[in-house]
């Protein structure tokens, strides 16, 4: 007899709009230093272009 997870059973409907976000992250270049550094943020996948060109 297989056993299911409990995390399987639960209802992941209730859940909407979660797939509508996305991470972006971007690589950011310290001009002192020269070392690359990484911001990662949540945001609505229509508003990725925003996100790129405002970074």
């Amino acid at each position: 007899m297989a056993k299911i997870s409990k995390n399987a059973r639960t209802d992941r409907g209730k859940f909407s709009g979660g797939k509508d976000m996305v991470k972006v992250i971007v690589a950011v270049k310290n001009e002192k230093t020269g070392a690359y550094t990484f911001k990662e943020k949540v945001v609505h996948k229509d508003n990725v272009k925003e996100e790129l060109n405002g970074n």
